[in-house]
């Protein structure tokens, strides 16, 4: 007779030392609140007239059982299954907001995160960095954060300085060093020796090293580019004596960036040459810069680049950021963006704004939106107020009914059919369409 099969074999290790079998955090897995601040708010048409209950008490608790087994993953053995585990709790930390949840197991996050970047792999040391961005982001600003930063913030910068690491740790760990900072750091020491580890990062990109043929260096590129983004983070909330200080030092040298091979070092010098023009306006309104003629050339040149040994994705993205950038430093302009997340709108009507906006979402993907709604820290950041609650009786006025939705998309493909046939008929009237 066969043997029979022990329960539990699944969650335990298999012979020869595999690693076990990590069910990875899915968009399931979130309650249904969640998704509906995700997706819902933001178009009346997806909310249904009749949806099946959901016991949201037990799904919390099924989720947070779930994100026990995770944490408890972050010290397996196999590094394949730690780095599943941490994967699997950033994709939860970004679609979720868990402060309670994080809050009574920090130190056991905090100490994971730490383990696994000093002693992980380059993946790992990514998804431990990344991890330790959004845990930051949900404790938000306040005593707590503080304590993960002084677990972690040494750790970073050693793995930042550390030249044996992989490109991409360091680049994690960069990235990670200046929001964690952003968030936690009331210590104006602490804010300036981190600016200043991340200085020395991005300014060795100024020299342009260079091989014995005298070809640019490309091998450091992205991590010179996400220090200096994570540094032009910072100095959005430096004192007003300290940025004048900054601009004086690199305002001067960032253009020498903008003739680098690397399109996205490209795009990072020409965003912090607006955002450092836009700075130095509102502390003298009469800022005078010398070399304005062959600053606006360059990034004139840069806005209607035609170069045929470039890709037309780059281009096109390229000429796109940089008559932004040469508006912002030629005008003073600025084009003003809408962020739409459920009933609300956020206008983007600076660099700063812009700067600080781009760096989070990067981090919290598709759950920007929610955060923005329900993070207090993020809401606090631009300036958004209290979360806005919806009672049941709101709710219900942002529904339409299944028929009223079907009658909307019937005329609207209609419309697009006919539009369509017409452009399509080659005895159409060309003249109708000038």
């Amino acid at each position: 007779m066969p043997k029979p099969k022990k329960r539990g074999s699944n969650h335990q290790r298999g012979a020869g030392g595999q690693p076990r079998n990590v069910q990875p955090f899915s968009d399931e897995d979130a309650s249904i609140e969640t998704m509906s601040h995700c997706s819902g708010f933001s178009d009346p048409a997806s909310f249904t007239e009749d949806g099946p209950e959901v016991d949201e008490e037990a799904t919390q608790e099924d989720l947070e059982y779930k994100l026990k087994g995770f944490i408890d993953l972050t010290l397996d053995k196999s590094a394949k299954t730690r780095q599943a585990a941490l994967q699997s709790l950033k994709s939860a930390f970004s679609s979720k907001i868990l402060y309670e949840f994080i809050m009574e197991r920090r130190m056991t996050l905090t100490d994971s995160i730490e383990r696994c970047i000093k002693k992980g792999k380059s993946d790992e040391q990514c998804a431990a960095a990344g991890l330790a961005c959004l845990l930051c982001v949900q404790m938000g600003s306040g005593i707590e954060s503080e304590e993960i930063f002084k677990t972690l913030g040494p750790v970073l910068k050693k793995i930042v300085c550390d030249g044996a690491a992989s490109i991409q740790a360091r680049q994690a760990c960069a990235t990670c060093l200046g929001i964690c900072c952003f968030i936690v750091t009331d210590d104006i020491t602490e804010l300036y020796s981190t600016m200043e580890c991340l200085e020395n990062i991005f300014t060795k990109a100024y020299q342009r090293d260079r091989d014995t043929n005298g070809v640019s260096s490309t091998h450091n590129t992205v991590l010179h580019v996400s220090a200096l983004l994570a540094w032009t983070l910072l100095l959005t909330i430096c004192p007003m004596n300290e940025v004048k200080k900054k601009i004086e030092m690199h305002l001067h040298k960032l253009p020498s960036l903008l003739s680098c091979d690397d399109l996205n070092m490209r795009i990072a010098a020409g965003e912090t040459l607006a955002l450092l023009f836009e700075l130095a306006r509102e502390t003298d309104a009469d800022f005078f810069y010398e070399d304005m003629d062959l600053l606006t050339e360059k990034l004139r040149a840069l806005a209607t680049d035609g170069n045929k040994h470039r890709a037309k994705v780059d281009k096109r993205k390229q000429r796109s950021v940089f008559r932004d950038v040469l508006r912002a430093v030629e005008e003073r302009d600025f084009p003003t963006e809408m962020v739409k997340f459920g009933p609300e709108r956020m206008y983007i009507d600076c660099w700063v704004k812009k700067q600080t906006y781009e760096t989070f979402k990067e981090i919290l993907g598709s759950g920007m939106q929610y955060h923005l709604q329900s993070n207090d820290f993020l809401r606090n950041v631009f300036e958004l107020g209290p979360p806005v609650m919806l009672d049941a009786a709101t709710l219900k006025t942002m529904k339409i009914s299944r028929f009223e939705r079907h009658l909307y998309n019937s005329a609207a493909f209609k419309a697009r059919t006919k539009a369509r046939s017409k452009c399509r008929d080659k005895r159409a009237d060309v003249g109708e369409f000038f």
